[in-house]
C-alpha cells in the first residue's frame, strides 16, 4: 500500500507508556513511511519477549528517519526477581533504556531522553509531555503573523487538510 500524504508523514507520531511504549516505537520501526516520531516514557525494551535486543538491532540495521523522545526513571523497575532479589540486566527497564539511547545515539538518530528519579508510572513523563511535544514537533510550520490567531488560540478554525489518498500497489 503507498499513502500519498505530501509530506504529512513527518507529523505523524505514536506515543505510549511501559508496554505501550515498546509498542509505539514497533510501529514506527517497522512502518517509518507512516510514523516518524515516537514519545516512549518508561520503555519495556526488557526481556519480555525479547524487547532488550533492539539496541543491537538498531545497530545493525539501517537508519531510520525517526525521532524518538525518551523517559525513565533510576527508579523504574531495576531488573531485581525472585525471593533472594536476582539481578538481570535484560530485565532492567533503566538499563534497557539507556541501552537504547546510546544505541540510538551511536547510529545518529535524532533522540532526546530525560532521566529522573521516577518509578514505573506516568508521573515524570506527564511533566515533561509538553516539552516532549515541543521538541518532537520543533519543526513543525507556524505562522509568525501577529494577527493568525488560529495558531495561538482556539479563536480560529485549522484550514482542513483532504484526507490521504490511499492505494494499494498492486492495483486493487
Amino acid at each position: 500500500m503507498t499513502i500519498n500524504q505530501k509530506g504529512r508523514i513527518t507529523r505523524r507520531g505514536f506515543f505510549g507508556l511501559s508496554s505501550g511504549a515498546i509498542a509505539a516505537f514497533t510501529v514506527a520501526w517497522e512502518r517509518p513511511n507512516q510514523f516518524r516520531k515516537v514519545i516512549s516514557i518508561v520503555g519495556s525494551f526488557v526481556n519480555l519477549r525479547g524487547g532488550h535486543v533492539y539496541p543491537e538491532k538498531i545497530l545493525e540495521s539501517e537508519r531510520k528517519p525517526l525521532r524518538i523522545f525518551m523517559v525513565d526513571g533510576v527508579n523504574d523497575n531495576r531488573g531485581q526477581r525472585g525471593p533472594e532479589g536476582q539481578y538481570n540486566a535484560e530485565r532492567d527497564w533503566h538499563v534497557q533504556n539507556v541501552r537504547m539511547v546510546e544505541a540510538l545515539t551511536k547510529k545518529g538518530y535524532d533522540v532526546n531522553y530525560t532521566w529522573g528519579i521516577g518509578l514505573h508510572g506516568q508521573k515524570q513523563g506527564g511533566a515533561a509531555l509538553p516539552e516532549m511535544m515541543r521538541w518532537l514537533w520543533r519543526d513543525y510550520p507556524r505562522s509568525s503573523d501577529p494577527k493568525n490567531m488560529v495558531d495561538r488560540s482556539f479563536r480560529g478554525v485549522a484550514a482542513a487538510e483532504p484526507e490521504p489518498k490511499i492505494s494499494t500497489t498492486n492495483g486493487h
